[in-house]
């Protein structure tokens, strides 16, 4: 069986929803994970943020507003009156369910239901788009079998063992659709995979299943090696390893979730990305496979904050960089970059939601500088430890860029460098001229 995901552009109209019926409907068994409408999670985060707020007014104008483009989308979708019925009573319980929050309290538990929404409205309106055509599909909703721990991370056990339960109730059945991105918490709320969430759910999905291939449909024919919103050519890579993607994803490559390499790597499944609007586009095949030696691509990671770390008194001394490390592990902070000198540790970190808390702590045992709005350029490919030239390319490409840190060594997939975020389209621009021949 193969996972077919489809992002938020891919289903964002009646059009592009009719014309995922060429890319799902053959005789290939396959479970379709669809985000929300584009633009729909947005509007969600809009309308719970007037509710916490509890501004009425505006939460019924957003409401209205977000309801009128639903209803326009399914005039357009569907032909028949009982189907038009049908998915206007659809829209009439969702956009009411919504508006029964403005008479109640309003809390973080409450929100996850709202964002919810969009997922559970795209996979109706496409199942009655089938079924208006004549097309069988089964309808699962992912809020009964998708879950995630108490450490907010997949319970692939429960996943695999009640997906494998809601599959049995349809025997000899070949198309089931649902939805991307939600899930229930670990008290049985529901929850989400955070933004992005449903390459991991078609990632977690295809890895309970054993699946035969994953296939993430975007609106870019795959994986390229630059990001072509800053640089004027760049070009699809065929094939990735797993961990050059995994790098790609992590650093800021926008067509592919960060999460979602882990659950296909572990369990060897191939994950490719195609193109909705040009499926006959070969894309980027991740697999675990090996690759030529030489760079692929390049990516960008910004909101990063730099923080310096220096102590005359204990730098060096047993224990220090421990403590330093204990400090980002309380406020569970992870760290990007690392690098360290005679006097200083050097290391970057992307969520600063603890960063004052943080540099308060580090203050007590050092003295400490933070630099903000800067960006991690990564360049991934295969760079073996022991083959020359590579990081010399590198560097020598962002002759002209200030650099604040460079990390080399600690993968063979991955030399990173870090630089003032008002740099990063000429950096870009100027690694696309020197290590891939781009003017």
């Amino acid at each position: 069986m193969k996972i077919l995901k489809f992002g938020g552009t891919s289903v964002g109209s009646a059009e592009r929803i009719q014309a995922l019926v060429k890319l799902v409907v053959n005789n290939e068994p396959k479970i379709v994970v669809l985000s929300a409408m584009s633009g729909t999670t947005n509007s969600l985060v809009e309308i719970s943020e007037a509710l916490y707020k509890k501004e009425t007014a505006k939460t019924n104008e957003l409401i209205n507003k977000l309801e009128e483009k639903y209803r326009k989308e399914i005039s357009l979708l569907y032909k028949s009156e009982e189907f038009l019925r049908k998915a206007g009573d659809l829209i009439t319980n969702h956009f009411n369910y919504l508006r029964a929050f403005t008479l109640d309290m309003f809390t973080a538990n409450e929100e996850k239901a709202v964002l919810a929404q969009g997922e559970l409205l795209s996979t109706a309106m496409f199942h009655f788009y089938l079924s208006e055509i004549n097309v069988k599909s089964v309808l699962l909703p992912a809020l009964n079998f998708m879950r995630i721990d108490e450490n907010e991370e997949p319970d692939l056990k429960y996943i695999e063992t009640n997906l494998q339960s809601e599959l049995k109730k349809y025997p000899g059945e070949i198309l089931f659709i649902t939805q991307g991105y939600i899930c229930r918490n670990a008290f049985g709320e529901i929850d989400n995979l955070k933004r992005g969430g449903s390459d991991y759910t078609a990632s977690i999905i295809g890895a309970a299943l054993y699946s035969e291939e994953v296939q993430i449909w975007t609106d870019i024919d795959g994986m390229h090696n630059n990001d072509p919103r800053f640089v004027n050519k760049t070009h699809p890579i065929n094939e990735l390893s797993f961990d050059e993607a995994a790098e790609l994803a992590y650093f800021g490559a926008k067509i592919l979730h960060p999460t979602c390499i882990l659950p296909a790597q572990k369990r060897n499944i191939p994950v490719r990305l195609k193109n909705t609007m040009q499926p006959e586009a070969e894309g980027t095949l991740i697999a675990n496979i090996q690759t030529k030696e030489g760079i692929k691509a390049v990516a960008a990671k910004d909101g990063i904050v730099a923080i310096n770390i220096k102590s005359d008194r204990m730098l060096l001394a047993h224990g220090f960089l421990r403590a330093v490390f204990e400090i980002f592990e309380r406020y569970k902070t992870p760290i990007d970059m690392i690098t360290t000198s005679e006097v200083a540790v050097s290391l970057t970190i992307d969520n600063t939601k603890y960063l004052k808390e943080i540099r308060k702590e580090l203050e007590e045992i050092a003295n400490v500088e933070i630099d903000e709005n800067q960006t991690i350029i990564c360049v991934v490919g295969s760079v073996p430890k022991d083959a020359a030239g590579y990081g010399y390319k590198v560097l020598a490409a962002l002759k002209d860029i200030p650099v604040r840190m460079v990390s080399y060594g600690g993968s063979a997939n991955n030399i990173s460098v870090l630089i003032d975020s008002k740099l990063k389209k000429e950096a870009l621009q100027a690694l696309n001229k020197g290590l891939f021949n781009y003017n």
